[in-house]
């Protein structure tokens, strides 16, 4: 899980959407897997104010300089620099710029070729996947890009003991490698997500020698293809990349170099943005949106998150992700109904109004409104009702007020969520204590299922298998909570093998209400992806998969 951001095109949002859904068709005939539409999802900006979103430009080559250092202020410091294991959303900013993947999301949520020369085939059963690889490029160590780095990569993905890829690859059999320059892969079953994995990091293709050379250690000097290579990391300072001459389209590489600096709190960030010491200030607060975009210096991206944010409850991580779930001795842990009360104790609605003045959208489950798989189902929203939660917790045999403590970032926005939460869910009958820690020993907690209750958020994927089944599904491998119920692992995996949109649809809207009933995630909101950037600068872009791209931007002349 992971906090998020997103940007532009010039398109308008409902032509952007149509473009999406017109070719779904085509991609969804490929791999199932879908672009972003408006379908149940109303007018753009709905509960969001902010107004049309704006990704960003592309750089102008006659307008821009070469050379040059980009800093951005960074909300929070990346995880591991290493596909296989990274968790983080901050990490993915890093790896746009020097992990390329097969295939890439465009400003249009579509999914295209970057690494592939084409949309992959499937075969007629849905169980074999060919891809045809880029020829002659290479990796920043000067190594091959072939077809043998792209199966010792993936089955690093499916074998390393600490993957957060593997569920998300599901049912691949093997790999074969016909040819340098062609992958094959072989499946179990059909598998509509797959594409969509293969434009995030289960797609990003490591150097072979790097992981022969480095093995578990890779993260400390990560070798991949990109505008960029890795140079040093200060933990909990800065990231530096530097341009990769290896890089098989370097001419459309301007900056020299590019650094994040790890800023947590947003009005220092929106400072050293003002100051001219940073260009770029991503998850721009709320509070600083209206002045930021006043400013006659800075443009502000924005676009609404295909992901949410939420709250999860740890039911049975007790030996840490990934391992059996085990019963804890909590009342929040042992009954559903503690947990619908303390659901039933939050107004979304207030939430998004007091924290964030309204920018952001209210979220009641992992698949977005602008989903082509949303449905009334999977919108549908358990009521604000303190009386409700106070009857649920005397149901249960609790005793109010109930203690219940959070494990929440330790961020100035997020910390005035967690108070406006704990001041909300009293009238509920609950008692919520705040603990605060910094986002990466926040990452480690929850894995290791040290925590009650946790505030974290996810920043979206365009296929809404991705939004759910790595959280949710037994055994998976952002599953926290440690939570598992066969009836939804039955809808998931069925959801997974149709290829049929109206099909898949219908399964998601049964499993958020299997979801809801069980409420071991409570989703709260979908944020509103804001990224300040000086004017200085051209070619910065965000896109709906909550991605900063920086690797072509450049200095304007």
């Amino acid at each position: 899980m992971t906090n998020l951001s997103v940007r532009e095109t010039n398109l308008p949002r409902r032509r952007v959407l149509r473009a999406a859904v017109a070719a779904a068709a085509v991609v969804c005939t490929l791999a199932a897997c879908s672009p972003v539409s408006n379908n149940d999802g109303g007018q753009p900006g709905d509960n969001q104010s902010a107004g049309q979103d704006s990704f960003g430009t592309p750089a102008d080559p006659a307008a821009v300089k070469q050379g040059g250092k980009l800093v951005i202020a960074l909300s929070a410091e990346p995880d591991a620099l290493d596909p296989t294991l990274s968790r983080s959303l901050y990490s993915r900013y890093v790896f746009q710029a020097m992990c390329q993947k097969l295939y890439d999301v465009d400003e249009r949520a579509q999914v295209v070729p970057q690494l592939a020369t084409a949309l992959p085939t499937t075969s007629g059963d849905g169980r074999t996947v060919t891809i045809p690889l880029r020829p002659g490029v290479r990796f920043a160590d000067g190594t091959p890009f072939d077809s043998a780095a792209v199966k010792a990569t993936l089955q690093r993905h499916l074998s390393n003991a600490r993957s957060a890829r593997k569920s998300e690859l599901g049912p691949i059999d093997g790999v074969d490698t016909p040819d340098a320059q062609t992958v094959v892969l072989r499946l179990k079953q059909p598998f509509a997500p797959l594409l969509g994995a293969l434009a995030d990091r289960a797609g990003m293709i490591m150097s072979a020698q790097a992981l022969r050379t480095r093995g578990d250690d890779f993260a400390s000097a990560p070798v991949c293809v990109g505008p960029f290579k890795f140079a040093k990391r200060v933990p909990q300072n800065s990231i530096e990349v530097v341009k990769d001459p290896n890089y098989y389209d370097a001419s459309k590489v301007h900056l020299d170099a590019i650094s994040w600096r790890i800023l947590t709190d947003a009005s220092i960030r929106a400072a050293n943005l003002r100051s001219g010491d940073a260009q770029v200030a991503d998850s721009v607060s709320t509070q600083d949106f209206a002045s930021l975009r006043q400013d006659a210096s800075v443009s502000v991206l924005q676009s609404q998150s295909l992901g949410y944010q939420g709250l999860t409850i740890n039911i049975g991580n007790v030996d840490g992700v990934g391992t059996a779930p085990k019963p804890i001795n909590r009342p929040l842990a042992q009954n559903a109904k503690v947990r619908q009360a303390f659901e039933h104790a939050i107004d979304r609605k207030a939430l998004v109004d007091a924290v964030f003045n309204g920018l952001h959208a209210v979220a009641c489950s992992p698949i977005s409104p602008a989903s082509p798989f949303s449905s009334p189902e999977a919108q549908a929203c358990p009521a604000h009702d303190p009386a409700k939660a106070k009857q649920l917790l005397t149901e249960a045999g609790v005793p109010t007020p109930y203690p219940v403590t959070m494990l929440a970032s330790n961020t100035p926005d997020t910390l005035r969520l967690a108070q406006a939460l704990q001041s909300m869910v009293k009238d509920g009958g609950f008692d919520l204590k705040i603990n605060p820690v910094e986002y990466s020993s926040l990452l480690d907690e929850q894995d290791r299922g040290n925590f009650e209750l946790l505030q974290l958020g996810w920043s979206g994927r365009i296929d809404p298998d991705a939004n759910i089944t790595n959280f949710v599904g037994t055994g998976a491998s952002q599953n926290v909570a440690g939570y598992s119920n066969p009836q939804l692992d039955a809808l998931l995996t069925q959801a997974r093998q149709a290829g049929d949109v109206e099909e898949r649809k219908k399964l998601y809207g049964q499993a958020v209400t299997v979801l809801q009933q069980d409420d071991a995630l409570i989703y709260l909101y979908r944020q509103r992806n804001l990224t300040a950037v000086s004017k200085q600068i051209q070619g910065l872009q965000v896109f709906p998969d909550g991605v900063l791209r920086a690797a072509f931007a450049g200095y304007t002349k």
